[in-house]
């Protein structure tokens, strides 16, 4: 490691991006479950809005660390390097991503027991179309314009990532005022949305374009460079040390903070317009307090969640393979049993998809991380603190 790299490190992060996918996991085991004709909850409040929310706070979490370490790289080199910063992201998501991608358009949809009730068949209408989407990194416009594909389509929040990754360091290596832009970004893009829902509103007479501005509402929505917006505002805060860190790191704010997260999901409370902005705005306090607060209530920071965490990525693009075919093997090989439906679904499902992540990290994945540091000034991840390397 040269004099000139940088070791950062945040406690609990690894934690909260493996809660994060179990949201996502637990709530596609419910979805499946409900297609398979299994018993289930797909009808719980919370269990509808628990992948939206795990996906919410995969958001925020990149664009506070996308950020974060950009301001660092920015600091330590003068500037940001495009090209190095893409290659990093490219090598990171990209072998996983296309796999992914390859299996679910082509090959998954003709095993007989990964058939999917009411989606698997509309996999080939359409495929060079969706395969141009799929291919080009746009997932998100592709579930936007066609039906799920089944394994592939919950890759939306990749393209949607990526997007993002396209244009946040060419403004972070370019804005003279960060914080200000960021706010208009924001603002900007609640004022758009809003103004979709509104045309979506008084144009229900007008069924053409209705229906276009309903397709364009939907990607928008999916676009989410709100929530990584409010991770970058986080990032900022916590480079900068403002004067606001005293408050967010106090315990009364803390209890505060969690009472209102904890009350939100137990009766979940939906905020027309900026539900996005809300949440992320709560999930960026948690983020900060658990990765940088010396005085934070808990930890996430231990070996089991740091290497969950670690391969969490895999965690969330596996687990629907994964899950179907745990309920393949309940209803065929163990129908006949007098085990717990929902026990067996959940344990196969988590059990495999763990099981399947590793394997694809030690074998698939790290050949790529490795490569990976040779494109950075600055290694994520190593036992150092992030306070070390902020003046």
């Amino acid at each position: 490691m040269t004099a000139a790299t940088k070791k950062i490190y945040f406690p609990s992060l690894n934690g909260l991006r493996f809660i994060a996918a179990l949201f996502v996991v637990i709530h596609h085991i419910e979805q499946f479950k409900h297609i398979f004709g299994l018993e289930n909850y797909w009808g719980n409040s919370f269990i509808l809005i628990m992948g939206d929310l795990g996906v919410t706070f995969f958001f925020v979490l990149s664009g506070y660390l996308i950020s974060y370490l950009l301001f660092v790289e920015k600091d330590l080199s003068n500037g940001i390097s495009l090209k190095n910063f893409y290659v990093r992201r490219i090598l990171r998501i990209w072998p996983l991503y296309y796999l992914i991608v390859v299996i679910s358009l082509f090959i998954l949809p003709h095993l007989q027991f990964l058939y999917v009730p009411g989606l698997t068949d509309a996999v080939k209408e359409n495929l060079l179309t969706k395969s141009v989407l799929f291919m080009s990194v746009f997932p998100n416009l592709a579930l936007v314009l066609f039906p799920p594909v089944p394994f592939g389509s919950h890759s939306w929040s990749i393209g949607v990532e990526e997007q993002f990754y396209l244009i946040w360091p060419v403004f972070m290596k370019y804005a003279k005022r960060y914080l200000r832009v960021v706010l208009y970004v924001i603002f900007f893009y609640v004022i758009i949305k809003g103004v979709l829902i509104l045309c979506l509103t008084f144009l229900k007479a007008e069924p053409v374009l209705f229906g276009t501005l309903k397709l364009i509402n939907e990607y928008v929505g999916m676009t989410r460079i709100d929530c990584m917006a409010i991770g970058g505002i986080g990032a900022y805060i916590l480079y900068k040390r403002m004067p606001i860190l005293k408050i967010l790191y106090n315990r009364f704010f803390q209890a505060l903070l969690y009472l209102i997260v904890f009350v939100f999901f137990l009766r979940p409370v939906y905020f027309p317009w900026i539900n996005n902005e809300v949440y992320s705005i709560l999930f960026c306090l948690i983020i900060l307090n658990l990765s940088s607060n010396e005085k934070s209530f808990f930890s996430l920071e231990n070996r089991l969640f740091d290497y969950l965490g670690r391969i969490s990525y895999g965690i969330y693009m596996y687990h629907p393979l994964c899950l179907v075919t745990a309920i393949y093997l309940l209803k065929t090989v163990l129908k006949g049993t007098n085990l717990n439906h929902s026990f067996v679904v959940y344990f196969l499902s988590i059990a495999f998809t763990i099981l399947m992540s590793a394997i694809s990290y030690t074998f698939f994945e790290s050949p790529f991380l490795k490569l990976k540091f040779a494109f950075s000034k600055i290694i994520s991840g190593d036992n150092a603190k992030v306070k070390d390397f902020k003046n």
